[in-house]
């Protein structure tokens, strides 16, 4: 499992290239997205489509492959795989066939937003996406809130507004901060009250990828802003 850069594809590991230059084939959630940050490191192996549609019959084969001496490199569109991306049945069945499962670590969305948000770092809960349908997202976002702990979640630009004003009919004091294109040129922190950042984001059409992270119920002292 090889983490791959969230925006900025200077932030690749040396180990990261050496595996991709190594494997017998990578499983990837999107080939045409893959195949661009092969293009840019000028390396040229085999890529197979792994996502949530075919990883079922996938895994099959690439176990077969692995258990016959290859190599196989599973990678996602951005950061570590698996985490709200496609491969957990993959390594759950190469772990049960006795197989060997390497993790290298690097880019990770929810981590660096964590750490740039302000808001205290341990514990934290990570939710992966917020739900579709508006009630859900409701319930998800108050349970957040009474947690004593920073909650971060994924959500996309197309909502955000949504989200926020869903957050101000209940909450509209309570701090949150909006991490967005995260290592990416336009990267932005926004922090503060559900209302200032709801009436930030009415004024501008939001784009990007988007961590939305909850402050605890209770915040340290420390925490000032």
């Amino acid at each position: 499992m090889v983490a791959t850069p969230i925006g900025n594809l200077q932030d690749i590991t040396l180990r990261a290239l050496d595996r991709l230059r190594s494997a017998d084939v990578i499983a990837c959630e999107d080939t045409r997205h893959s195949a661009r940050l092969l293009n840019h490191f000028q390396i040229s192996r085999p890529l197979l489509s792994l996502n949530e549609h075919n990883e079922a019959r996938r895994i099959p084969e690439l176990i077969a492959r692995i258990e016959q001496g290859g190599m196989v490199v599973l990678v996602s569109d951005a950061g570590m795989p698996t985490v709200s991306d496609p491969g957990q049945r993959l390594v759950q069945a190469v772990i049960a066939a006795g197989l060997l499962v390497e993790v290298l670590p690097g880019p990770s969305a929810v981590l660096t937003a964590l750490a740039g948000s302000g808001l205290p770092t341990t514990p934290f809960y990570f939710g992966g996406f917020l739900p579709h349908k508006k009630g859900q997202r409701g319930k998800e976002l108050a349970a957040a809130r009474e947690r004593e702990a920073t909650s971060v979640f994924f959500e996309s630009p197309y909502r955000l507004v949504d989200t926020l004003d869903i957050i101000c009919q209940e909450a509209p004091d309570h701090r949150h901060v909006v991490a967005r294109e995260l290592t990416k040129h336009f990267e932005e922190f926004r922090r503060g009250s559900a209302r200032s950042l709801l009436d930030h984001y009415k004024q501008k059409t939001v784009k990007g990828e988007i961590c939305l992270l909850v402050a605890p119920k209770e915040l340290p002292k420390w925490v000032t802003w």
